[in-house]
């Protein structure tokens, strides 16, 4: 079956349908990874957006199990329970599959899924229109045509976070709130396999009255500004003496929460080797990331301190607290896929948990 991706500008690009026999819309963004699709398309930071893979052959290594696996539950292979992903986009689609954990096909597990995907079209051209003219808006027509759709209108964190708080144990003595924004199950499994049990609560929940010893923000989709609830929550927060430590768009909101203002990029970064250096160092982390949001570090009152940018463009990646044990990230330190550099960071927010903090 025909299929093809119309983008805002007008062009087209036609190629063959796989997945799911229905057309669908979003704002199409490119990753330039050579490896973990079946982790990409469940991260919930892709909510709303239809995935090109720079990498041309994808699905050779088919899909795990995600049977009997609920939305609260942290799969052992997944990063969420259900694709996120608007549709999937590839150069040449992998119709045999091998590796030890398969029991599927991508296929197959698109078509069970109700995603779409487009195979067979030239995936270098449409990579370098979205890196000179931006991200654009797009939709896979496959059965019939659609109207675009940008998820960026609206507040889609609310989409993909949980919907009540959820607490998982571990056998530590520490515990600490997991803001759900769409958050990556790595991030819960970093966290319980350092011996910390997680509250994990959804994106609007007040956590400032829970007995926990230190907050996690999670990644999450979309324009970080509709997460109104959330920014005013992290502001009160501020005042508690306890660690609070963001990543991805849990950074975006530290930033919007503590006074300073974020901006939309061009194309965003969606790969698994940004470079990220450590201010006032020559030290360099190799990343992984997927947002289309940043931080604008000018906008940054004296309290707060960059801590790392981006060596491709000079986008922030981090900033401190002068005074507070309070931190954030741009780019994903759970991995899941990507280079585990900065796994670290995890240690860190769990040794900042052993020490008295008093408010400010």
């Amino acid at each position: 079956m025909k299929a093809r991706l119309v983008l805002e500008d007008g062009s087209e690009f036609e190629g063959e349908h796989f997945g799911a026999p229905i057309s669908s819309a979003g704002e199409v963004v490119f990753n330039t990874g050579m490896v973990g699709y079946p982790e990409t398309m469940t991260d919930p930071s892709y909510a709303g957006q239809i995935l090109v893979t720079t990498y041309p052959l994808i699905g050779n290594y088919g899909v795990p199990s995600l049977e009997n696996t609920s939305r609260d539950e942290v799969h052992p292979l997944y990063e969420s329970s259900r694709i996120h992903i608007r549709g999937l986009i590839v150069s040449s689609l992998s119709v045999q599959h091998s590796h030890w954990s398969a029991v599927g096909s991508l296929q197959d597990w698109m078509t069970k899924s109700g995603v779409p995907g487009l195979t067979g079209i030239d995936t270098r051209a449409l990579t370098k229109r979205l890196r000179e003219r931006g991200t654009m808006l797009g939709k896979l027509v496959v059965d019939q045509d659609i109207t675009l759709e940008d998820p960026n209108t609206w507040n889609i964190v609310a989409d993909v976070s949980i919907n009540k708080p959820v607490l998982h144990e571990a056998s530590g003595e520490k515990k600490v709130v997991l803001v759900d924004l769409g958050a990556k199950n790595n991030i819960l499994r970093s966290l319980l396999q350092r011996e910390v049990s997680v509250l994990r609560v959804p994106w609007n929940y007040d956590w400032t009255n829970e007995d926990v010893d230190g907050v996690f923000l999670s990644n999450g989709p979309g324009d970080p500004k509709f997460c109104t609830d959330a920014i005013g929550i992290i502001r009160k927060g501020f005042d508690l003496g306890i660690p609070i430590f963001g990543i991805c768009l849990g950074h975006q909101l530290l930033a919007l929460a503590g006074g300073g203002d974020t901006y939309k990029l061009k194309y965003g970064h969606r790969s698994q080797n940004q470079p990220c250096i450590e201010v006032g160092s020559s030290r360099c982390y190799i990343t992984s990331q997927n947002h289309g949001f940043a931080v604008n570090e000018r906008s940054l009152g004296s309290d707060w301190i960059p801590w790392l940018f981006n060596a491709n463009d000079g986008t922030n990646e981090g900033i401190k607290h002068r005074t507070k044990p309070i931190s954030s990230v741009q780019f994903h330190p759970e991995a899941c896929p990507g280079p585990t550099d900065t796994n670290f960071l995890f240690d860190n927010f769990v040794r900042t948990l052993d020490h008295e903090t008093t408010s400010a």
